[in-house]
């Protein structure tokens, strides 16, 4: 029998997806990003192509095109459910449809379809977006392309919609059937210091005398095992600035693409405050579910996930203040507290806590993180002590929306600090649950930088509350700003703040300035930062500033596609669709009509394999899956497959949600 030719997956299927190619522009702390997926059907039926994939959770994605044998296809954003129809009735007339969306269950997982791709047919997708790069504690812009989408663990009865529930092929990396490039422009009025990356780059290429821009590629052979990330250090980060960009001339004035748009940059110098004299209480949720049993990467295996948060954890036991309350708990499938509440700490309930800790394993089954929760937030509160809660997760669960309305639901009473721990944590669970509670949070993929960013979380969960946060603008008679993002509650020494405003009205003829001012209050003195702008709006193509301020506003609105309630809904459709930029409650579809064939029978589905990670005794599939052929050939290679769900051995043992032991 002939041989099948070409990228084939280990099932000897064709696989219709040849390469991701990635061109990255990051201008001072913007990144702006175009990935093409490259399809190409060498089958002899018609295909339907899914491709599960990650992306960060604050990324706007405001773009996506296909390019189909020399044609190009502009996709229009649409609500969800009438996207999805018009994709099954463009399939079901013989068009050739392409659909792009947000997982319904999390923010940081896409889904892209592509339909009735024709035998020999090829198709390049397109799709851009820009994001804000967080400012991590050395100083450095950190941006991360994500290439690893870890199994999630399934709640029962979850829904079948979300495309984390998909049975996606994952294969070795060395058999990973397509490859991916990257190209980077990286540029500043401040000048590059330096350019790091986990990852083998092609020689830095500096430009200008002054090293205003640089030029850098990934080196070929990257075979997905790896986030890639590239930390940026400019001469100057902490500089004040405010960025105005002009609308959409073809839209409507008073609406937010028709007006122009400031982008407010402030890192207020906040000094150094005494210690408040109550310390607070201090919560440890420590995820233990089977997953963390994995490495923390490819490259370092000798490294599990549990260990590294364990060592991050007796950092943090250790420093401490004396006074302050504490409390540890382990959550999988079950939770266990270390103690039955919140103790005093001392150098004997330290000890206590640490010697339990140095046991701790990842041995208690699947990531069900919301009722431990709710019993933290249920508790009584230590008089004079805030909350101060610190999670520590691989963030491998499906019902991320859920999570984070229960902390948002708890953030008057708590701060929420959140540590994603090894390749792959999920952005929008890690992100979501501090953005929510007014707290941060960290991603520890490797020793380096472990110590320092645990330290900081701490000290910021120690630092005094600042209070009466306001924004005022002194602009031109006729002109007024219209707040975007939302009302700044905390803010913490050291960290930048970026607020986006509409500004309506009569926009000066002739050269002027504005100037914006933040406001605040610690320990009972006054502080007041000021920075002068012109307001003569810039024109930007691709809009970014007004797609980051959708991007700010739909994240405090959109609670996902069955959390968000109904009047925010309205808000969440009206400017995802106006601005462009996806939501859960939207989707990009695009028809190819000019195609008009007729097609024999069902199409072929082909899932594009994702690659793995972990080992497949750390993880077993709950119902449903391969076939029993498959399961025999991943019986004997254990390394050799695993599936989307996520569970453990452990969950045999069947513990209750709803049961709390103590270690």
């Amino acid at each position: 029998m002939a041989r099948p030719c070409g990228l084939l997956t280990h099932l000897e299927e064709p696989v219709p997806l040849k390469s991701i190619s990635v061109t990255l522009s990051i201008c001072e702390f913007v990144a702006g990003v175009s990935a093409t997926l490259n399809y190409e059907n060498v089958e002899k039926t018609p295909l339907e192509a899914f491709f599960v994939f990650p992306m960060d959770e604050d990324s706007a994605v405001y773009s996506f095109e296909a390019m189909v044998d020399g044609k190009k296809i502009i996709a229009e954003l649409q609500d969800k459910m009438k996207a999805h129809g018009n994709y099954e009735n463009a399939i079901s007339q013989g068009h050739q449809a392409f659909l792009l969306e947000e997982d319904k269950c999390s923010r940081d997982v896409f889904c892209c379809n592509v339909g009735n791709l024709h035998p020999g047919s090829k198709a390049a997708l397109t799709l851009k977006y820009v994001q804000e790069l967080p400012l991590e504690a050395d100083g450095a812009l950190r941006y991360v392309l994500p290439a690893i989408l870890n199994p999630r663990y399934q709640l029962s009865g979850w829904p079948e919609d979300s495309c984390l529930k998909m049975k996606t092929l994952v294969v070795p990396l060395e058999d990973l059937p397509y490859t991916l490039s990257m190209v980077a422009t990286i540029s500043s009025q401040h000048g590059i210091q330096r350019i790091q990356c986990n990852c083998p780059l092609s020689p830095i290429e500096y430009l200008g005398d002054d090293k205003t821009s640089a030029q850098t590629s990934l080196a070929d052979g990257h075979k997905f095992d790896r986030d890639v990330e590239l930390l940026i250090y400019y001469n100057e980060v902490h500089t004040a600035s405010v960025a105005v960009e002009m609308g959409k001339p073809t839209m409507d004035p008073d609406c937010l693409m028709g007006d122009p748009c400031a982008m407010v940059s402030f890192y207020p110098n906040i000094p150094e405050a005494k210690p408040p004299i109550t310390y607070g209480e201090f919560v440890f949720l420590m995820d233990r579910s089977g997953s963390m049993g994995g490495p923390m990467s490819k490259q370092d295996k000798s490294q599990l996930r549990i260990e590294a948060a364990k060592e991050t954890l007796m950092l943090l036991l250790k420093s401490l203040p004396i006074g302050c309350y504490f409390n540890v708990y382990g959550f999988g499938s079950c939770y266990e507290a270390c103690f039955k509440r919140s103790v005093k700490y001392s150098q004997r309930t330290m000890e206590e806590a640490l010697r339990k800790l140095k046991l701790m394993k990842a041995d208690l089954g699947g990531t069900e993180i919301l009722t431990p929760l709710k019993n933290i937030y249920s508790g009584p509160s230590i008089p004079g002590h805030p909350l101060q809660l610190f999670v520590f997760t691989d963030g491998e669960v499906t019902d991320t929306f859920s999570v984070i309305k229960e902390v948002k639901s708890n953030n008057l009473r708590h701060r929420c600090f959140s540590f994603g721990i090894g390749e792959g944590a999920s952005t929008s669970l890690i992100k979501g649950i501090a953005r929510v509670s007014g707290g941060a949070s960290e991603f520890i993929t490797g020793k380096e930088r472990m110590q320092s960013k645990a330290l900081r979380a701490l000290k910021r969960s120690l630092q005094p509350v600042v209070e009466d946060v306001s924004l005022s603008w002194d602009l031109s008679p006729g002109l007024s700003a219209k707040m975007l993002s939302p009302e700044q509650t905390v803010i913490f020494r050291g960290q930048r703040l970026i607020i986006y405003a509409q500004l309506t009205g009569k926009m000066p003829p002739v050269e002027a300035t504005g100037e914006v001012g933040l406001k605040y209050t610690l320990q009972g003195k006054s502080f007041e930062s000021k920075v002068t702008f012109s307001l003569q709006p810039k024109t930007d193509a691709n809009l970014t500033i007004h797609r980051l301020a959708a991007k700010s506003f739909l994240q405090t609105k959109d609670m996902g596609f069955r959390e968000t309630p109904a009047n925010d809904k309205k808000d969440v459709l009206k400017v995802s669709i106006e601005c462009g930029v996806i939501s859960s409650h939207t989707a990009f579809i695009a028809i190819n009509k000019d195609l008009n064939k007729p097609v024999q029978g069902p199409l072929v589905r082909r899932d594009i394999p994702r690659p793995i990670l972990l080992c497949a005794s750390a993880m077993m599939p709950r119902g449903g899956g391969l076939n029993k052929h498959q399961a025999l050939s991943d019986h004997r290679s254990k390394k050799k497959c695993l599936f989307l769900r996520k569970t453990s051995p452990e969950m045999a043992r069947a513990h209750s949600s709803t049961n709390t032991t103590n270690w």
